[in-house]
């Protein structure tokens, strides 16, 4: 059975699904959002037929998934909500904006029996999957470095003053939370969780523009770097006592690495340029179709580890979310 999709959401992260989703299979697509106007507006010109009037609406309707991508503050209540109506949830990430509330999602959705999925490209990516098998070849890991440092179109008007929900602790935003989370994903999906975390961030009126983050593994170190308030060239890579794999593009666009063994000539590979999100809901689809339970709970076993680490660096950095 093809999926019936309900889109949350018109804002960025939408816009660039739309252009791939029509490749997707989908027996029915609708939208909602907070801006009536704005919503009307995006369906016309993306070419959604159904557009609910509200939020609860769309829940009694016979859709079977619901996609949020809401600010970050947002998630927990509207995938409640969704969860609570029977429906399969994929959430835009981060998934929620502490451990708490992941925790709460995840046995809703056991009680329910319904899929709760993060939408992450990085696990997706053909050149991920591809890493995954390579790097057992680099040998004993001894470093990780993984640079996200993109500067942000609104931090001009951040230092402004003026706030908005990407630098807004209330709405659970920071560079860790929207940039980093990338690497830190991209980490624990190939060697877990580590065992302890330490975030030394730039803050700026309680939230990190820009900060470093070490994991600590047993048999090496992993320092992902996330920057919303500065450049530099996107550089990823892995080192090993038998060579080293380097990624030229953040983890969740990457579509190309360069193995490199401390003996022979370095390999580059490479994997087209479809759209990054296409992979990631094309296996939704997928999962969410063959009522696939465990690999769902696979990705959510890395999505909590995810979710633990990036709350134990942000409060040991002294940052306070809503409600904290």
């Amino acid at each position: 059975m093809d999926m019936k999709l309900g889109i949350v959401g018109t804002g960025m992260i939408v816009a660039d699904l739309m252009q791939t989703l029509h490749k997707v299979t989908l027996e029915k697509l609708a939208i909602w959002g907070r801006d009536q106007v704005k919503t009307t507006q995006f369906a016309s010109e993306n070419g959604i037929s159904q557009v609910f009037a509200d939020y609860e609406a769309m829940l009694n309707s016979d859709l079977d998934t619901i996609y949020i991508a809401l600010p970050n503050h947002l998630h927990f209540s509207f995938a409640k909500q969704a969860l609570e109506a029977g429906k399969n949830v994929i959430m835009e990430k981060p998934i929620t904006s502490n451990t708490g509330e992941f925790n709460q999602l995840r046995q809703l959705a056991q009680t329910q029996g319904v899929i709760l999925i993060e939408a992450v490209t990085v696990h997706y990516l053909p050149a991920y999957l591809a890493i995954r098998e390579k790097v057992a070849e680099l040998g004993e890991i001894k470093i990780v470095s993984l640079n996200y440092s993109q500067y942000s179109s609104r931090y001009d008007r951040f230092k402004a003053g003026e706030t908005l929900p990407a630098f807004d602790p209330q709405k659970s935003g920071g560079a860790l939370m929207d940039l980093n989370v990338y690497n830190v994903h991209f980490a624990v999906g190939l060697f877990g969780k580590p065992q302890s975390c330490a975030y030394a961030a730039n803050i700026q009126r309680g939230i990190d523009t820009s900060g470093i983050l070490l994991l600590d593994y047993p048999q090496f170190k992993a320092v992902c770097i996330g920057a919303k308030d500065c450049a530099a060239p996107v550089m990823l890579s892995i080192q090993g006592d038998k060579g080293n794999i380097t990624v030229p593009m953040p983890a969740n666009a990457m579509n190309r690495f360069t193995y490199t063994p401390n003996q022979g000539e370095a390999q580059h590979f490479e994997f087209g340029d479809a759209h990054r999100m296409l992979p990631e809901f094309e296996r939704f689809v997928e999962i969410i179709d063959r009522k696939d339970f465990a690999q769902a709970e696979k990705m959510l076993d890395i999505s909590a580890a995810v979710s633990e680490v990036l709350e134990q660096a942000r409060k040991g950095a002294g940052i306070k979310f809503a409600g904290e």
